[in-house]
């Protein structure tokens, strides 16, 4: 890419993006690593800061952090790569070029999900007070990450007569390329604007729901339900989304669907079945009495009963 002028016509506004940020001879640094790595570092001193009032190890926090950013960036290059198999099949050696693009957010939530599930079972750890406790974070770092695709003048919507509807020489370039349909002298939706926003609004709707809500996994599957109404109707603006092969199908619609339904009807039945949130044992909290469940859900820790219909879900994992 290069130095480019991004316009909002409607807006009166011109920006100078160049994608760069540091070059030193043939050396780059581009601004959406450093946005990413922003995000990641925002979210994990937030988790450190709330840990000890949320009665949540903060080295515990640490240890998932170590987990989180090769999970991430190893899934959300699979899940690319698995949609767009018809391109990458022809040169297998393109799949390990990440600096020309391509990485998927559903994919890499989905493998650092997978990764703290491994830990968890390995050190003995209730999996649900993890996920719930770390929830809230996750649209907050998708909503800071967002704006590296700002910068790379990337993951923008169809044309609009909205009068914040951006316009640049890449994405005309692109519209032309790849979208014939499309009037490529026209703006287009700032999707990643519209994505960043949702996600805060989730940020707060799940901290408010970590604090108060005592069931397992519920924070989580709030999360589910938020992100994949969002993504759902940001998606169907987008002109880059990912297919499943043969068919009109966007995938992270299809994902989103299924995610929506399924934490639904998770919520309802946790609900029914009232199985509560088990907070970390003694030995992550550094002594600490563990009266208060993990995430700040319970006021009380319910006692898991070897014989009532109320045992805590992760006793199934």
């Amino acid at each position: 890419m290069n130095h480019d002028k991004l316009s909002f016509p409607g807006l009166g506004i011109e920006l100078d993006i160049d994608p760069i940020a540091v070059k030193i001879g043939s050396f780059e640094v581009y601004w959406y690593g450093i946005i990413i790595a922003a995000a990641m570092l925002t979210c994990f001193l937030l988790a450190v800061k709330q840990a000890k009032k949320n009665n949540f190890s903060p080295d515990l926090v640490y240890d998932l952090m170590f987990i989180t950013l090769p999970c991430a960036i190893v899934g959300a290059r699979i899940y690319y790569v698995i949609f767009k198999w018809d391109y990458y099949s022809k040169d297998l050696g393109k799949i390990f070029d990440t600096r020309s693009g391509g990485l998927a957010i559903y994919g890499g939530v989905i493998a650092v999900l997978l990764g703290y599930f491994i830990m968890c079972r390995i050190r003995k750890i209730p999996y649900s007070t993890v996920i719930d406790y770390l929830a809230p974070l996750l649209p907050l770092g998708q909503a800071i990450g967002r704006w590296g695709n700002f910068f790379n003048q990337e993951a923008f919507g169809t044309t609009t007569t909205l009068p914040w509807g951006m316009t640049s020489p890449e994405i005309r370039s692109y519209l032309s390329s790849n979208c014939p349909t499309l009037d490529p002298t026209m703006p287009v939706h700032p999707t990643f604007l519209y994505e960043s926003l949702g996600n805060i609004i989730l940020v707060c709707i799940l901290f408010y729901m970590r604090k108060h809500s005592k069931y397992a996994y519920e924070t989580s599957a709030m999360y589910f339900i938020g992100y994949g109404v969002l993504r759902f109707f940001v998606e169907g603006l987008r002109t880059d989304s990912l297919y499943i092969s043969g068919t009109p199908m966007r995938a992270s619609q299809l994902l989103s669907v299924v995610l929506v339904i399924g934490g639904l009807l998770y919520i309802a039945w946790v609900h029914y079945k009232k199985l509560e949130r088990r907070p970390l044992p003694e030995r992550f909290l550094n002594g600490k009495s563990s009266s208060k469940s993990a995430g700040g859900g319970s006021k009380n820790v319910s006692k898991v009963s070897e014989t009532s219909g109320t045992a805590e879900a992760d006793s199934a994992e």
